[in-house]
């Protein structure tokens, strides 16, 4: 029906301005942080927010990235459709707002919270999945990077076991893809010995 294609074409617009909310930025302003932008690596993420020696912004950063991915998805499923094409669609453009956001001129963070949100709304045992295997590569290598990225490239193959959705699956694929493009440099680091370890001082971050 083209009313509801309509509705759907505005609420994938709708989630791509949540995901592009920069709560690294809006949480620091309101702390009296440095912008996350003018320091460390850079990345307006949760993990850089952290280097201003601020726990507390940091998780709220880290909870707010999360959220957009979860708020997306569910404006999608109350005011447009629960198809999991449609729903698909939203994580996607939240993910995409977030990596690419229109409120910082198109310069996001990696997306890695706003995908562990994403996929929680597309079904808690995917994100409890996902987070699992990102805690046990995270304990076992205490690479933060390399976790994010196992847990990335898992997460497709989880969404085909656990929900049979194509669209669903899809979408997983998309943003594990985009992930991994985020994350070029950690992967150089990796595979050349420098990148650093949870508990040390991190040149990059996974946020």
């Amino acid at each position: 029906m083209p009313a509801m294609t309509l509705t759907t074409a505005l609420l994938t617009l709708t989630a791509y301005l949540i995901g592009s909310v920069p709560f690294a930025v809006v949480v620091s302003k309101a702390f009296g942080l440095n912008d996350p932008r003018n320091y460390g690596s850079g990345n307006p993420g949760a993990t850089n927010v952290l280097r201003s020696g601020n726990k507390a912004a940091a998780a709220l950063t880290l909870i707010g990235d999360a959220a957009k991915g979860l708020i997306a998805v569910w404006v999608m499923r109350q005011f447009g459709s629960d198809a999991p094409s449609a729903v698909a669609l939203a994580g996607i453009a939240a993910f995409i707002g977030h990596v690419f956001p229109v409120f910082l001129g198109f310069k996001g963070g990696k997306g890695v919270a706003t995908a562990i949100g994403v996929l929680g709304a597309f079904s808690g045992w995917l994100a409890l999945a996902s987070a699992v295997t990102w805690l046990i590569i995270a304990v076992t290598t205490r690479y933060s990077s390399l976790a994010a990225l196992i847990a990335a490239i898992a997460a497709p193959a989880f969404a085909h076991v656990l929900l049979n959705s194509p669209a669903i699956t899809g979408a997983c694929l998309i943003m594990a893809a985009m992930l991994l493009w985020r994350h070029t440099d950690n992967i150089k680091r990796l595979l050349a010995g420098t990148e650093s370890r949870i508990g040390k001082k991190k040149r990059g971050d996974a946020g």
